[in-house]
């Protein structure tokens, strides 16, 4: 049987929904509990074999949105292309391949959008090459990506612990809807973590090892309780992304100010998500946005599937 010319992949971006931050580790990150959840902005990949066997990629906007995509490297340090260096070294007979990405998630946003890129990769890769390898094994090599990189594949809710690569499947009984505002810049995640450090020590505060996710949380998820849910979602690099960036505040004030049941940084930042009640109102609430501080403005919902084969 001929194996396949191409294969295309969706990987979702993300929100922490939750996130606790601990002291920067001896191998320079941080240890983390966050609970994770897949929302319905996706990334997409196709990978296509190459005459030789070259790995080369290519970047387009798939977005509504204006996106930097001259910040995207085109070479080995893309993590789509590290991603497909990897499963290379692990197939039997492996060609050369072009990766087409079509980008949605906001670049530098903290929705991890890179990693979902290096996701797809993986996915599509190992299946042009015939691995074989199963979704929790592609997991476990996703491991060697970065924190994020499981995650797009699992898709869901899980609580994350570590430095966010340990994995745990939750349970959300419904979906939750959201409204996200990106920015029109990015933010630096080494840069957000080293402020977190920082404002942590200019205040006294002695930062320890999160041993778990906030159960109200996870409570508030399985039970489809969007209210109650409201009241425990946090993040301890909010701080941190708005004193780099200023101009947070005032959105994240505005967005609950017009209906949202909550509102918070999403990772990193500087993308904001606003949990508002149903799909409806998550609508209503980005039109207002757009309409009275003139930002662009998503609804999604969540948990959706993570990485998988279109085609």
């Amino acid at each position: 049987m001929s194996r396949k010319r191409s294969v295309r992949v969706m990987a979702p971006g993300k929100i922490n929904v939750s996130f606790r931050m601990g002291p920067q580790r001896l191998d320079g990150y941080h240890s983390v509990a966050s609970v994770y959840l897949a929302v319905s902005l996706y990334e997409e990949v196709t990978a296509t074999v190459r005459d030789d066997d070259r790995i080369t990629v290519s970047v387009r906007n798939g977005s509504t949105l204006p996106l930097e995509l001259d910040d995207i490297p085109l070479d080995e340090s893309n993590l789509a292309v590290q991603a497909a260096q990897l499963i290379r070294s692990m197939a039997d007979r492996p060609t050369g391949v072009h990766l087409d990405i079509t980008k949605r998630v906001p670049i530098a946003g903290g929705m991890g959008g890179g990693s979902a890129d290096a996701a797809a990769a993986l996915v599509a890769c190992s299946a042009l090459w015939d691995t074989g390898f199963s979704r929790e094994e592609l997991v476990r090599i996703a491991s060697d990506l970065g924190a994020d990189v499981p995650f797009a594949i699992l898709g869901g809710v899980a609580v994350g612990l570590g430095i966010g690569d340990q994995l745990t499947p939750a349970l959300a009984r419904k979906d939750m809807n959201w409204v996200l505002v990106p920015a029109s810049f990015g933010l630096s995640t080494p840069k957000v973590y080293a402020m977190a450090d920082q404002l942590r020590e200019e205040a006294g505060f002695g930062a320890t090892e999160p041993e778990d996710v906030d159960p109200a949380v996870l409570k508030a998820m399985h039970a489809g309780d969007v209210d109650s849910l409201a009241n425990a979602v946090g993040n301890d690099l909010q701080a941190a992304a708005m004193a780099l960036a200023p101009e947070l505040a005032d959105i994240l004030e505005l967005g609950v100010a017009e209906g949202a049941l909550a509102g918070l940084v999403s990772g990193s930042g500087p993308t904001l998500a606003f949990l508002v009640a149903d799909r409806l109102e998550a609508e209503d609430l980005a039109q207002r946005l757009s309409d009275v501080a003139g930002v662009a403005a998503l609804p999604v919902h969540g948990p959706v599937h993570g990485a998988r084969i279109m085609a």
